[in-house]
């Protein structure tokens, strides 16, 4: 049988895991609502608009840009992406020793 103590315990890890999931569904929402309007407006504003993404497949980053500055928003998208995979491989490093 489940005793008490155990029955609150999961009660309770259920009740956090509801509450992470709405704070990420929450704050995947705003991003991309964010998103739209930051797009929107550069849109309708006028001035044109530039793109630049990168989108990884495994380890290797696929790099694309679009518009007058795609230069250096496809610059700024592979700093980003070098500099994560850095971290990657420190943070791997130092679970290593650590565990």
């Amino acid at each position: 049988m489940v005793d008490e103590e155990n029955l609150e315990a999961l009660e309770e890890e259920i009740t956090l895991s509801s509450k992470f999931l709405s704070f990420l569904i929450i704050g995947l929402t705003l991003i991309i609502v964010g998103i739209m309007v930051i797009a929107f407006a550069t849109a309708f504003n006028g001035h044109g608009w530039s793109a630049g993404a990168v989108i990884f497949i495994g380890p290797f980053p696929i790099v694309i840009g679009a518009g007058p500055d795609a230069t250096l928003l496809v610059s700024f998208s592979i700093i980003l992406a070098v500099l994560s995979i850095v971290i990657f491989f420190i943070m791997n490093r130092k679970l290593k020793f650590n565990g």
